[in-house]
């Protein structure tokens, strides 16, 4: 916290040293759009370039969003010396106001701040959890380990059908114990559910963490925290299709949008469990499979093209679902037997280590 704290006072510093200076008070922020994104083949993660754009206070296309700026930044630097948080929402509604002797409102909607929260995220290299501000809460875990959160100590073994819900800010919580060999993360909530009913993670010695669809933050930044201090190998598993694979590429390489913050996201060691194309004919899955979409199809082709995913063995499954027009979720298992993913599908599969890089 202290870190952060720091980061915000620097920048109002520099600020302050402009203006003291008698120069155009400015902020230098990177750039964000996806001409300055690019793929880092020996750190296996998806980065932010060196471009930068200035944001000066004496220029009349960027004097409101300047100021925004520095009222968010002032409003965190608030919150940590409070040590509260709160929520986008709530600091939108906060800051909402008219300026003096003016008609012009401070933020006229939350679409107008959200986006100055992420340029002082890249400028100060923070995550905008360090900074206080919580987002979305998706995603549970269950396994053998307690951690202590808010001072309460949690045992994730022991929350009945339900498991623990993933917070959105996992920065301040602390292991207090892991017993685990991997992390199995679970794309569906209906897997994860089977899985959880049939005491899979006991059984394997594993925590299992579902996303619920495309990983939140929080859920991103804890499947990073327990690889990297306890060094567990993360499994991930998803549905057979373009969309269930891209959730699997930004738990492992981040995404275009938050490639400032993949090396605090990003997850490079995970390797992919399935569910693949190659499955289908090797478990019998034929008769459940769907039809893809022109959608579908058209996101398997750009995939395709993505440095990430030139692997030989991504492209024989990307050129498969578009050869056969077909994809399979994960419940399409269940068709096989209830029992069929946690008694032999993915046992079979992390015996033989038959995982996608």
């Amino acid at each position: 916290m202290e870190k952060t704290k720091e980061k915000l006072e620097g920048l109002g510093r520099k600020v302050l040293k402009d203006v003291e200076k008698k120069e155009n008070p400015s902020i230098e922020i990177p750039i964000r759009s996806l001409s300055n994104v690019m793929y880092d083949e020996k750190e296996k993660a998806l980065r932010l370039g060196d471009k930068t754009s200035k944001r000066f206070f004496f220029n009349v296309a960027h004097a409101k969003k300047f100021t925004q700026t520095m009222m968010i930044a002032a409003f965190c630097k608030q919150l940590l010396g409070e040590k509260i948080h709160t929520s986008l929402r709530d600091m939108f509604y906060n800051l909402k106001r008219t300026f003096p002797n003016s008609n012009e409102n401070t933020f006229d909607e939350q679409n107008e701040s959200d986006p100055i929260i992420v340029d002082i995220e890249v400028a100060l290299d923070t995550l905008r959890e360090k900074l206080h501000l919580n987002a979305d809460v998706r995603g549970r875990v269950v396994g053998q380990a307690k951690v202590v959160d808010r001072e309460d100590v949690v045992d994730w073994s022991k929350l009945g059908s339900g498991g623990w819900a993933i917070p959105s800010n996992v920065e301040e919580l602390k292991f207090k114990s892991v017993s685990a060999d991997f992390i199995l993360v679970i794309e569906k909530n209906a897997a994860f559910e089977r899985l959880h009913e049939d005491r899979f993670w006991q059984k394997h010695k594993c925590i299992l963490i579902t996303t619920q669809g495309q990983a939140a933050r929080g859920c991103r930044r804890l499947i990073q925290r327990l690889t990297e201090e306890y060094k567990l190998p993360v499994y991930v598993f998803c549905d057979s299709d373009p969309y269930g694979w891209y959730i699997y590429s930004v738990i492992k390489y981040g995404s275009m949008s938050l490639a400032h913050v993949s090396d605090m996201l990003g997850t490079p060691g995970a390797k992919y469990i399935g569910l693949t194309i190659s499955d289908i004919h090797k478990f019998g899955l034929e008769k459940f499979t769907i039809n893809t979409k022109d959608v579908d199809i058209k996101r398997a082709k750009d995939m395709l093209k993505y440095e990430w995913f030139q692997h030989p063995a991504w492209q024989k499954e990307l050129n498969l679902l578009i050869k056969e027009k077909k994809k399979a979720e994960l419940e399409a298992l269940s068709g096989r037997g209830l029992k069929f993913m946690t008694d032999e599908y993915l046992p079979q599969k992390i015996k033989n280590k038959e995982f996608l890089p």
